[in-house]
């Protein structure tokens, strides 16, 4: 039940007062912009390296996180839980948002039950008080096995997925890496307003294809002269199937972006989303 923890009662204070500024008022009141002192257009190399190439390979995504939102404005909620993701405020161009973010260093960053719950109550407090959702997704999917069903994992997965697909605010999300499953499809609701792009990194499909390919095709393999080229040869059919190129022709996103242009593409999403709003 406790989402932040400080060292002493005059941080606790300085921390909410942190929170409520990106708040409005009340309820059926829009949230003010800050001044942003930060460029809409900088641009940050280090994001061209952010996700490593092997895909076993963790990364930081607070530190995408302080690259792409404005500096200094990102507001941690429930650090300590539901860890395969990140919840936080932030601004865009001084314009307040509601972030979900993946963390790769925590389960890889699948839903389990304390995640899913996490998601579900921080987009319906973004769409309670009209702040725009941005989704940086790297999400292999649902956890599995029998500590994920005697959680409830698929239970509280659906209401957070309907979380999401009932929020009515603007939604912009980016695909960094894996969007597997029905977890993945929970990244947005294509139904509605939103931006939806990928960086070239970005890998998705029904399930991930590590692990599960010598078990689909165990009889083949096992009959074939050479079981590692045949191996081989599989894996890169399947390849095509999950690339964002293959993706972004069938428009099932915007377009695929170079990772030094999220926070200008972001920061014009924080722009017209909050058009939107302030014309409702």
């Amino acid at each position: 039940v406790v989402d932040d923890e400080v060292a002493i009662e005059a941080e606790a204070f300085a921390r909410a007062r942190h929170f409520l500024a990106f708040m409005p008022e009340h309820v059926g009141q829009l949230a003010r912009r800050s001044n942003c002192t930060d460029p809409v257009h900088r641009r940050e190399e280090a994001l061209l390296s952010l996700v490593p190439r092997e895909e076993k390979q963790v990364y930081s995504m607070r530190r995408c996180m302080d690259m792409v939102f404005d500096q200094g404005t990102v507001f941690e909620i429930g650090k300590m839980w539901g860890r395969a993701e990140i919840t936080a405020l932030a601004r865009l161009d001084g314009w307040p948002v509601a972030v979900v973010a993946s963390d790769p260093s925590f389960l890889g960053g699948s839903w389990d039950a304390k995640t899913s719950e996490k998601v579900d109550r921080f987009v319906k407090l973004a769409d309670q008080f009209r702040l725009p959702i941005v989704h940086l997704v790297d999400n292999p999917g649902f956890m599995i096995g029998r500590e994920a069903e005697m959680a409830g994992t698929i239970r509280y997965g659906v209401q957070a997925m309907n979380a999401i697909y009932k929020a009515t605010v603007p939604l912009a999300s980016i695909v960094l890496r894996r969007a597997y499953g029905i977890a993945g499809s929970a990244m947005s609701n294509a139904d509605l307003y939103q931006y939806r792009f990928c960086w070239p990194s970005g890998d998705w499909g029904s399930l991930p294809i590590a692990g599960g390919l010598e078990v689909a095709y165990k009889s083949e393999l096992e009959a074939a002269d050479d079981p590692e080229a045949l191996l081989d040869e599989i894996k890169q059919r399947l390849n095509k199937v999950t690339s964002p190129f293959r993706s972004a022709e069938r428009f099932n996103v915007e377009d695929i972006i170079d990772p030094r242009d999220t926070r200008p593409l972001l920061c014009e999403f924080a722009d017209l989303a909050w058009r939107k709003l302030k014309s409702e």
